[in-house]
Protein backbone atom coordinates (compact mmCIF):
# COMPACT_ATOMS: atom_id res chain seq x y z
CA UNK A 1 0.00 0.00 0.00
CA UNK A 2 1.31 3.45 -0.87
CA UNK A 3 0.61 5.92 1.91
CA UNK A 4 0.23 9.50 0.72
CA UNK A 5 -0.86 11.65 3.62
CA UNK A 6 -0.28 10.14 7.05
CA UNK A 7 -0.55 12.42 10.05
CA UNK A 8 -0.26 12.32 13.80
CA UNK A 9 -3.69 13.00 15.27
CA UNK A 10 -3.64 12.89 19.08
CA UNK A 11 -2.01 11.48 22.22
CA UNK A 12 -4.75 10.24 24.51
CA UNK A 13 -4.91 8.99 28.08
CA UNK A 14 -8.67 8.57 28.38
CA UNK A 15 -11.63 7.57 26.16
CA UNK A 16 -12.93 11.14 25.93
CA UNK A 17 -9.75 12.05 24.02
CA UNK A 18 -9.98 9.22 21.46
CA UNK A 19 -10.77 10.20 17.85
CA UNK A 20 -14.47 10.10 16.97
CA UNK A 21 -14.13 9.63 13.20
CA UNK A 22 -15.12 5.94 13.43
CA UNK A 23 -12.10 4.77 11.38
CA UNK A 24 -10.78 1.25 11.95
CA UNK A 25 -7.81 0.94 14.29
CA UNK A 26 -4.71 -1.22 13.92
CA UNK A 27 -3.16 -1.40 17.38
CA UNK A 28 0.53 -1.85 18.18
CA UNK A 29 1.48 -3.43 21.50
CA UNK A 30 4.95 -4.37 22.68
CA UNK A 31 7.65 -3.66 25.21
CA UNK A 32 9.34 -0.28 25.39
CA UNK A 33 12.28 -0.82 23.05
CA UNK A 34 10.75 -3.27 20.58
CA UNK A 35 10.60 -0.74 17.74
CA UNK A 36 6.93 0.27 17.42
CA UNK A 37 7.73 3.78 16.11
CA UNK A 38 10.25 2.40 13.59
CA UNK A 39 7.62 -0.12 12.50
CA UNK A 40 5.09 2.65 11.74
CA UNK A 41 7.68 4.86 10.00
CA UNK A 42 8.93 1.98 7.83
CA UNK A 43 5.47 0.84 6.77
CA UNK A 44 4.35 4.32 5.78
CA UNK A 45 7.75 5.16 4.28
CA UNK A 46 8.36 8.24 6.44
CA UNK A 47 11.40 9.00 8.52
CA UNK A 48 9.86 10.48 11.61
CA UNK A 49 6.07 10.61 11.74
CA UNK A 50 6.10 8.30 14.75
CA UNK A 51 8.59 9.67 17.22
CA UNK A 52 11.38 7.25 18.00
CA UNK A 53 13.06 7.92 21.31
CA UNK A 54 16.56 7.20 22.54
CA UNK A 55 14.98 6.69 25.94
CA UNK A 56 12.73 3.61 26.10
CA UNK A 57 9.48 3.98 27.96
CA UNK A 58 8.98 7.60 26.96
CA UNK A 59 5.57 7.01 25.35
CA UNK A 60 3.04 7.12 28.15
CA UNK A 61 -0.03 7.97 26.12
CA UNK A 62 -1.91 6.20 23.35
CA UNK A 63 -0.81 7.78 20.06
CA UNK A 64 -3.21 7.83 17.11
CA UNK A 65 -1.79 8.16 13.57
CA UNK A 66 -4.27 8.83 10.77
CA UNK A 67 -3.25 6.85 7.67
CA UNK A 68 -4.77 8.58 4.61
CA UNK A 69 -8.13 8.79 6.44
CA UNK A 70 -8.49 5.02 5.86
CA UNK A 71 -7.52 3.79 9.32
CA UNK A 72 -5.44 4.61 12.39
CA UNK A 73 -2.23 3.06 13.60
CA UNK A 74 -2.62 3.20 17.37
CA UNK A 75 0.62 3.02 19.31
CA UNK A 76 0.12 1.82 22.89
CA UNK A 77 2.67 2.73 25.58
CA UNK A 78 5.46 0.16 25.84
CA UNK A 79 5.37 -2.19 28.81
CA UNK A 80 8.11 -3.61 30.99
CA UNK A 81 10.16 -0.45 31.33
CA UNK A 82 12.05 -0.77 34.61
CA UNK A 83 12.63 2.96 35.22
CA UNK A 84 8.91 3.70 35.27
CA UNK A 85 7.63 3.80 38.85
CA UNK A 86 5.19 1.15 40.02
CA UNK A 87 2.45 3.78 40.24
CA UNK A 88 3.10 4.98 36.68
CA UNK A 89 3.15 1.38 35.40
CA UNK A 90 -0.22 0.73 37.03
CA UNK A 91 -1.69 3.93 35.62
CA UNK A 92 -0.47 3.14 32.09
CA UNK A 93 -1.62 -0.48 32.46
CA UNK A 94 -5.11 0.68 33.40
CA UNK A 95 -5.65 2.86 30.38
CA UNK A 96 -4.21 0.25 28.01
CA UNK A 97 -6.66 -2.26 29.50
CA UNK A 98 -9.53 0.21 29.26
CA UNK A 99 -8.70 0.89 25.60
CA UNK A 100 -8.33 -2.77 24.58
CA UNK A 101 -11.49 -3.93 26.30
CA UNK A 102 -13.84 -1.08 25.51
CA UNK A 103 -12.81 0.39 22.17
CA UNK A 104 -15.15 -0.75 19.41
CA UNK A 105 -12.99 0.41 16.47
CA UNK A 106 -10.15 -2.12 16.92
CA UNK A 107 -9.78 -4.24 13.77
CA UNK A 108 -6.43 -5.89 14.43
CA UNK A 109 -3.80 -5.99 17.17
CA UNK A 110 -0.13 -6.33 16.27
CA UNK A 111 1.95 -7.70 19.14
CA UNK A 112 5.59 -6.79 18.50
CA UNK A 113 8.26 -9.05 20.00
CA UNK A 114 12.03 -8.76 19.48
CA UNK A 115 13.08 -11.78 17.36
CA UNK A 116 16.55 -11.88 18.96
CA UNK A 117 15.39 -12.70 22.46
CA UNK A 118 13.25 -15.24 24.20
CA UNK A 119 9.88 -13.56 24.94
CA UNK A 120 9.91 -11.87 28.34
CA UNK A 121 7.39 -12.62 31.06
CA UNK A 122 5.61 -9.39 30.05
CA UNK A 123 5.50 -10.49 26.38
CA UNK A 124 3.88 -13.78 27.39
CA UNK A 125 1.40 -11.99 29.68
CA UNK A 126 0.48 -9.57 26.88
CA UNK A 127 0.09 -12.45 24.42
CA UNK A 128 -2.30 -14.25 26.80
CA UNK A 129 -4.12 -10.98 27.53
CA UNK A 130 -4.64 -10.19 23.84
CA UNK A 131 -5.86 -13.76 23.20
CA UNK A 132 -8.46 -13.25 25.94
CA UNK A 133 -9.84 -10.09 24.32
CA UNK A 134 -11.09 -12.26 21.44
CA UNK A 135 -9.89 -9.61 18.97
CA UNK A 136 -8.00 -10.57 15.78
CA UNK A 137 -4.24 -10.29 16.22
CA UNK A 138 -0.91 -11.28 14.72
CA UNK A 139 2.60 -11.32 16.15
CA UNK A 140 5.34 -9.27 14.52
CA UNK A 141 8.90 -10.49 15.16
CA UNK A 142 10.87 -7.24 14.97
CA UNK A 143 14.59 -6.57 14.35
CA UNK A 144 14.89 -9.45 11.88
CA UNK A 145 17.86 -7.66 10.27
CA UNK A 146 19.85 -8.37 13.44
CA UNK A 147 19.98 -12.10 12.65
CA UNK A 148 21.07 -13.93 9.49
CA UNK A 149 18.38 -14.17 6.78
CA UNK A 150 18.82 -17.94 6.80
CA UNK A 151 17.90 -18.10 10.52
CA UNK A 152 14.72 -16.01 10.40
CA UNK A 153 12.28 -18.87 9.67
CA UNK A 154 13.70 -21.18 12.34
CA UNK A 155 13.74 -18.34 14.90
CA UNK A 156 10.08 -17.60 14.17
CA UNK A 157 9.30 -21.28 14.85
CA UNK A 158 11.20 -21.04 18.13
CA UNK A 159 9.15 -17.98 19.07
CA UNK A 160 5.98 -20.02 18.45
CA UNK A 161 7.27 -22.68 20.83
CA UNK A 162 8.21 -20.17 23.53
CA UNK A 163 4.75 -18.61 23.41
CA UNK A 164 3.03 -21.99 23.29
CA UNK A 165 1.33 -21.24 19.95
CA UNK A 166 -0.08 -24.61 19.00
CA UNK A 167 -2.25 -23.78 16.01
CA UNK A 168 -1.84 -21.99 12.73
CA UNK A 169 -4.49 -19.41 13.63
CA UNK A 170 -1.81 -17.17 15.14
CA UNK A 171 0.37 -15.74 12.42
CA UNK A 172 3.94 -14.66 13.21
CA UNK A 173 5.55 -12.39 10.63
CA UNK A 174 9.17 -11.21 10.70
CA UNK A 175 9.84 -7.50 10.32
CA UNK A 176 12.85 -5.29 9.84
CA UNK A 177 13.18 -1.53 9.51
CA UNK A 178 16.34 -2.19 7.46
CA UNK A 179 15.21 -5.02 5.17
CA UNK A 180 12.00 -3.77 3.60
CA UNK A 181 11.24 -7.24 2.18
CA UNK A 182 8.92 -8.10 5.08
CA UNK A 183 6.71 -5.00 4.88
CA UNK A 184 4.61 -6.30 1.97
CA UNK A 185 3.46 -9.37 3.92
CA UNK A 186 2.36 -7.15 6.79
CA UNK A 187 0.54 -4.76 4.46
CA UNK A 188 -1.30 -7.65 2.82
CA UNK A 189 -2.62 -8.77 6.26
CA UNK A 190 -3.71 -5.19 7.07
CA UNK A 191 -5.38 -4.69 3.68
CA UNK A 192 -7.19 -8.02 3.94
CA UNK A 193 -8.35 -7.20 7.49
CA UNK A 194 -9.63 -3.77 6.51
CA UNK A 195 -10.82 -4.80 3.06
CA UNK A 196 -8.97 -1.92 1.36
Amino acid sequence: MIVKNPKFEISAVSPKQYPTSGLAEIVLAGKSNVGKSSFINTLINRKSLARTSSEPGKTRQINFYDIDSKFYFVDLPGYGYSKMSKMEQEKVGKFIEEYLFNRKNISLILLLIDIRHKPSENDILMYEYIKNTGLPFIIIATKADKIAVTKVDSTVLQLKEYLGVTNDDVQILPFSAERKIYSEDIWSVIEKTLNI
